[in-house]
């Protein structure tokens, strides 16, 4: 009997425990469209997606894949987000939108959504 109740407790505490470890994923940010899609400098473009909220989205740039512009996020929650085509945005190029995450790890992640500079 000493022996199952030794084995016995210790599996019960792994069982409720482990699952959550096991399959916890991190919430990842993800932008999923942009309105418009082209503009001026200084158009504003608004961003929906899913965990973008202020608590996860540290900055939002416009990137080329060499060059990064840092740009101001207004009117910001969790599924949405506004921000203004850069003064530095080169006409004739689209830019990925990428963010940086909040946190003890933070991640530069290039979002799935583009922005084109027109004259």
């Amino acid at each position: 009997m000493r022996l199952s109740l030794k084995w016995l407790i210790p599996l019960f505490i792994l069982s409720v425990a482990a699952p959550p470890l096991l399959f916890s994923q991190e919430t990842l940010p993800r932008f999923t469209a942009v309105d418009p899609t082209a503009g001026k400098v200084g158009t504003l473009i608004t961003v929906t997606g899913e965990n973008i909220g202020t608590n996860i989205v540290a900055k939002v740039y416009f990137t080329d894949g060499q060059n990064d512009i840092e740009v101001l996020a207004t009117d910001h929650t969790s599924t949405s987000l506004k921000v203004k085509i850069p003064d530095r945005a080169k006409v004739g190029v689209r830019y990925k939108l990428m963010i940086l995450t909040r946190g003890k790890d933070p991640k530069l992640i290039e979002q799935p959504v583009r922005v084109e500079v027109q004259e």
